[in-house]
This record gives structure tokens, C-alpha cells and sequence, in this order.
């Protein structure tokens, strides 16, 4: 059976990258993060030559009104913290796993799974995805396919059940019974 899937990679990715960025662009804005120096931010080279700057400047600048929840113009890092917590418990949409996925140091393979199957992965279609979902997803899966697997060796051994003569006929089970009736 292979590797359970986690999605505890893409929020933890997603945190730091949120908490770096934020650091690092509250740290160039003595004024505060506005969504101003947010845009100025965006063609800083001191923000957009680290790893998170570019991808969450932009995220914060095209939210920067959900953030910041007091409505003052300024993100704190309580409203920052607030937005990690929220992500955290009630998951990510798919949007945001787009556009903050790859930045958060994600497996292509993971975000792919996770886009893939969204809508699979989103058992109580909320449009968004817990790590709680995508485990219990993992989870699922893996036990589908080992069911899948169980049944095919079921099948490919029942042909003992009927003689020497089973290897002559190349369909299945089923095919080979009702094959016997007709003759």
C-alpha cells in the first residue's frame, strides 16, 4: 500500500509563507503594511528575490480587505495570525491552493492530487479542503485500492475452485460459469 496522503505539508508551507512574508514586508514599512506599500512591494526587489515575498504580497494585496479585519488600512499581526488560524481550521479553497500552493514549498504531486480530487477530497462541500479531509481522503483511498486489490486476487484464485480445465477460457469468473450452463 503506498504513502498516506497529508496535507499537513500545504498548511504548514502556507503558514510560513504567510508569517515570512509578512515579517519581511511589515520590516520594509515603517507606516505599517497598507494596501499601498503592499502594491509598492510587488516590484521591491528585496520582497520579490525571497522565496514567499512576490506570491503573498499578492495574496495579501488581493485580500487586504477580508485581512484586515478592524477596517483600519493597516494588517497587523494579529489579523495575519487571525487568517492562518482560519485557513488552518477551515481549510483552503482552491484558489488559494493555486495561488499559494507552489510558494509553499508543496510537492507538485500533492497540489495535484489535492486539485485533482477536490471536490472528493471536500466531503462536506464547503468548497474548501481541511487536512482533516485530505488525510481521511488518503485514507480512503488507499483502502479502496486495497480492496480493488483483494477482489482481483479473489477472482484470479476462484479459477482453483473449478478444476484444471479453468485455463482454458481467458474471461472472467462469471464468463466461465454461465459458459458451463450453455453446453
Amino acid at each position: 500500500m503506498g504513502k498516506r496522503l497529508d496535507g499537513s505539508s500545504l498548511f504548514t508551507g502556507i503558514n510560513a509563507g504567510l508569517t515570512n512574508s509578512f515579517s519581511l514586508l511589515s520590516s520594509q514599512y515603517s507606516d505599517g503594511l497598507t494596501l499601498e506599500n503592499l502594491n509598492a512591494a510587488l516590484t521591491n526587489t528585496n520582497v520579490t528575490n525571497t522565496a514567499y515575498g512576490a506570491t503573498f504580497a499578492s495574496y495579501l494585496t488581493s485580500n487586504f480587505n477580508g485581512v484586515d479585519s478592524n477596517k483600519d488600512g493597516k494588517l497587523t499581526a494579529d489579523e495575519v495570525q487571525k487568517l492562518m488560524n482560519n485557513i488552518a481550521t477551515q481549510g483552503l479553497t482552491r484558489e488559494q491552493i493555486i495561488s499559494l500552493g507552489a510558494s509553499s514549498g508543496l510537492t507538485g504531486s500533492l497540489q495535484e492530487t489535492v486539485l485533482s480530487h477536490f471536490d472528493d477530497i471536500d466531503t462536506n462541500h464547503d468548497g474548501k479542503v481541511t487536512n482533516q479531509e485530505i488525510s481521511a481522503y488518503g485514507v480512503n483511498s488507499q483502502f479502496e485500492k486495497q480492496k480493488i486489490a483483494d477482489k482481483n486476487r479473489i477472482v484470479n484464485n476462484m479459477s482453483l475452485f473449478y478444476g484444471s480445465d479453468s485455463d482454458k477460457y481467458e474471461g472472467s469468473l462469471l464468463d466461465y460459469r454461465y459458459m458451463d450452463d450453455e453446453s
